[in-house]
């Protein structure tokens, strides 16, 4: 654009507003002011928004027609000053915008830009979600628990041949698909795929999974509107002895099978332990607040749920069935690498003293 239709434009505006400020002492309203301009200046006329600003304005006492004076021109240099400047105030406060960076240095934009991503490295991300801030006894204690677990595989090759783990989850009758599932390529002339906003529905079901790195070797339905406590889930352990007794008989023969489950108060059970205990059947510790270190929660329940978001089921049943289906489907292959990968967190977690698997997901289900 030349400078002379800059100038006109200008000219223009000012025009205009000085009609607005002589509409408004004549006590037209902002609408019959809006409406006037824009029959005298058609498709150059101001915005509404402008023309309702303007009015608001003058009716305040306004008197000046030009615009608001500027501060300084922003400096577009990156000059080693100006990426001190900007690392200071980022410092101070991480959560500021570029745009609030450059009003308070008074560099513009696109340089703030430039000196945060290309000078100083920075890039703005969300915060991290975990299950839990940990305390340092408890990291300390997942250390423990890593290290004594290694130590058993180091001694062990065979030691996750005889584990068993398990957990309990809630399986959706519709949970809705991610925005990241939702995504799509479309070409400029098709239309964006539309979705309503939708929640989970009100029915579930709870399942209990026991597996090991063969494969799955008992699913219990929850009734409805029962809960799992210590009575329940000695009953489940009772209908898991027998399952481990027909589909793993060497475990069974020699006794060698280990159960791994988190610290959920129905497992922690005095009696619980005591039946454990009589039946001669080991348990492999798991720490607090250690989704990420539950082979349910980081591998097998993300994988089930995510082959179930988006679809609405008729029945509970079809639920079941479905869930079912995905569980049995599994591969020996994903088994192992699910307990390689136990593996690796176990030493990134006993490496890092104890914190979460950083990079990783952790699913909280």
């Amino acid at each position: 654009m030349c400078l002379s239709s800059v100038g006109i434009m200008l000219s223009a505006n000012v025009e205009q507003r000085v009609n607005i400020k002589f509409l408004t002492k004549l006590g037209k309203s902002a609408t019959e002011t809006y409406n006037l301009l824009t029959e005298v200046y058609g498709d150059q006329c101001l915005s509404r928004t402008q023309v309702f600003e303007w009015f608001k304005k003058f009716k305040e006492g306004r008197e000046y027609v030009g615009d608001d004076p500027k501060s300084g021109r922003p400096s577009t240099a990156k000059t080693q000053e100006n990426v001190e400047k900007v690392a200071r105030i980022v410092r101070g406060d991480r959560r500021l915008s570029i745009r609030a960076i450059s009003e308070l240095t008074n560099i513009n934009k696109e340089s703030v830009r430039q000196i945060l991503h290309d000078d100083l490295g920075m890039k703005k991300v969300c915060a991290k979600v975990v299950p839990k801030i940990l305390t340092p006894e408890q990291k300390e204690h997942r250390v423990n628990c890593c290290a004594d677990t290694l130590e058993n595989i180091e001694n062990d090759p065979d030691f996750f041949q005889n584990v068993i783990t398990c957990d309990e989850t809630w399986i959706f009758q519709y949970d809705p698909e991610t925005k990241r599932q939702s995504m799509h390529w479309k070409s400029p002339q098709s239309p964006r795929k539309k979705k309503a906003r939708m929640s989970k529905s009100k029915f579930k079901a709870m399942m209990i999974v026991f597996f090991d790195i063969r494969g799955v070797i008992y699913i219990d339905w929850v009734p409805e509107g029962q809960t799992v406590n210590q009575v329940y889930y000695k009953n489940v352990l009772t209908t898991l002895r027998e399952r481990v007794r027909r589909r793993r008989p060497d475990m069974w023969k020699n006794a060698s099978w280990i159960l791994h489950h988190d610290n959920a108060p129905a497992h922690n059970a005095l009696s619980v332990k005591r039946y454990l205990a009589k039946n001669n059947i080991p348990v492999m510790e798991h720490p607090p607040y250690s989704p990420d270190l539950a082979p349910c929660d980081f591998f097998l329940f993300p994988k089930i749920k995510s082959a179930l978001k988006g679809t609405r089921f008729e029945s509970v049943d079809a639920v079941k069935a479905k869930a079912t289906q995905l569980l049995n489907s599994i591969t020996q292959d994903d088994l192992q690498h699910c307990f390689q990968q136990w593996k690796i967190r176990m030493e990134r977690c006993r490496d890092r003293g104890g914190d979460y698997i950083e990079g990783d997901n952790i699913s909280i289900v």
